[in-house]
C-alpha cells in the first residue's frame, strides 16, 4: 500500500522556458537535481561537490522545477484514491483515512466490496501494529475480511471485543478471525465464546463474570490497536438490528438511532442513545474503546455512508478505511470540528 514517487530529470526534454538556459546551466540543474531527487543527496553535500554555496544549490531546484526540467510524479496503486484520502483525514482529523475504488457497480443499493476492504485494512493494521501490541479485534464482516487477508504482523496479543452475532457460527466469525491474527503475529489469541446479544442483563453480567470471558475483558484497557466495523440501522447491515425483536427495532429507531458499531447505537450527531442496551450485550464499553490510542474502523458503501459519518462525529475512531462511493458522501457532510483529534464524546457523558 506504499505510495511510489517517480521522478523524472532530463536536460533534453526540458520545456521552452527551460531553453532559455544556456547549455551548461542546463547540463548543471540536471546533475544537482539528480542528485537531490533521485540519488538523495543533501544541498550540502551537492554544493561541496559543484563547489558552490548551498543557497546556489537551492536556487537551481527551484529553477529546474519552474522551468520543467524536472517533473515530480506521485503514484499510488490504481485502486487506491489519494485525493479523497488525503480530503478525509483532514475533514474529519484522522490519523488514516484509506479510500479505495468501489466496486464497477457503484450505482447498486449497496456498492461496498467487503473482502477488498478487509485486505486493504489488512496491509494498514500491518503497518500500525508494532511488537508487543494488543490488538482488538470487534465482530464485522468486513472485521473478518481483514483477518483472513492478514499475511503480516509483529509478534502481538489479540483479544475480541465483542461477543459473536451468532455463537453456532463462531468457527466462522470473530473467533476465527482472532485465532487467524494471532496465528499471523505468533501471539497469544483470547477469543470470547458468547453471544454479542443476550436476553437480559442479568444473564449478560453472568457471563462477563465466566472465567475465560473475563480474562478477555482483562486485556480490554491494554489494547492499543482496534479494528472494528460500522452498519447502518437496517436489515442486513447491522448486527444488533438483526439480532433484534420487531418492537425493540422500533423502540430503538424511535430514539433517532442512525448507526451502530460493536453493539453501541449512535444518532446522526454521533452522540450514544439506547444505552440501556449495551448492558445486554458483550462487548467493550464505549469509554473503553475511547481511550484505545488507535481505533480503525472499516466499512463503505452508500448505504453506510451516513452511518459511518455518525460514528466518526462520536469521536470514537481515529482512522477509517473506506471506499469512493461512501467518501463522496462524507466529503459533502456538513462542517464540524475535527473529532478524531481530540476524541471528544460530543453529548459530555
Amino acid at each position: 500500500m506504499n505510495s511510489s514517487e517517480e521522478i523524472a530529470v532530463s536536460a533534453s526534454s526540458a520545456g521552452r522556458s527551460a531553453l532559455r538556459m544556456g547549455p551548461a546551466e542546463l547540463v548543471q540543474a540536471a546533475a544537482m537535481a539528480r542528485r537531490f531527487y533521485l540519488e538523495g543527496k543533501s544541498k550540502i553535500q551537492i554544493a561541496e561537490e559543484f563547489g558552490v554555496s548551498r543557497f546556489k544549490v537551492a536556487r537551481v531546484l527551484e529553477t529546474a522545477l519552474e522551468r520543467d526540467l524536472v517533473r515530480i510524479e506521485i503514484r499510488v496503486p490504481a485502486e487506491l484514491d489519494a485525493e479523497r484520502s488525503d480530503a478525509l483525514r483532514a475533514r474529519y482529523g484522522l490519523r488514516h483515512a484509506v479510500v479505495v475504488e468501489s466496486p464497477a457497480d457503484a450505482d447498486s443499493a449497496d456498492s461496498a466490496d467487503p473482502e477488498n476492504l478487509g485486505e486493504v485494512a489488512a496491509d494498514l493494521l500491518g503497518e500500525l501494529v508494532t511488537e508487543g501490541d494488543v490488538l482488538g479485534l470487534a465482530w464485522g464482516r468486513s472485521t473478518i475480511h481483514m483477518a483472513a487477508a492478514l499475511d503480516r504482523l509483529p509478534p502481538c496479543t489479540v483479544v475480541q471485543l465483542t461477543g459473536v452475532y451468532d455463537a453456532g457460527t463462531a468457527e466462522r466469525g470473530s473467533v476465527e478471525a482472532v485465532r487467524r491474527a494471532a496465528q499471523v503475529s505468533g501471539g497469544d489469541a483470547h477469543p470470547i465464546y458468547a453471544p454479542m446479544l443476550l436476553p437480559d442483563a442479568a444473564t449478560a453480567a453472568a457471563l462477563r463474570s465466566q472465567t475465560g470471558i473475563a480474562r478477555a475483558f482483562e486485556y480490554f484497557d491494554k489494547v492499543t490497536v482496534a479494528a472494528v466495523s460500522i452498519g447502518s440501522w437496517e436489515a442486513g447491515i447491522s448486527t444488533v438490528h438483526d439480532m433484534l425483536t420487531k418492537e425493540e427495532r422500533e423502540h430503538y429507531a424511535s430514539l433517532g438511532v442512525a448507526a451502530e458499531m460493536s453493539a453501541h447505537l449512535f444518532d446522526a450527531e454521533g452522540r450514544r442513545v439506547g444505552r440501556d442496551l449495551g448492558e445486554r450485550c458483550i462487548t467493550v464499553e464505549a469509554d473503553r474503546l475511547r481511550r484505545i490510542p488507535e481505533v480503525v474502523a472499516i466499512a463503505g458503501g452508500q448505504r453506510k455512508a451516513a452511518a459511518i459519518d455518525a460514528v466518526l462525529r462520536s469521536g470514537l475512531v481515529t482512522s477509517l478505511v473506506t471506499d469512493t462511493a461512501a467518501a463522496d458522501h462524507l466529503l459533502t457532510t456538513r462542517p464540524m470540528q475535527r473529532p478524531a483529534l481530540d476524541r471528544a464524546d460530543p453529548d459530555g457523558a
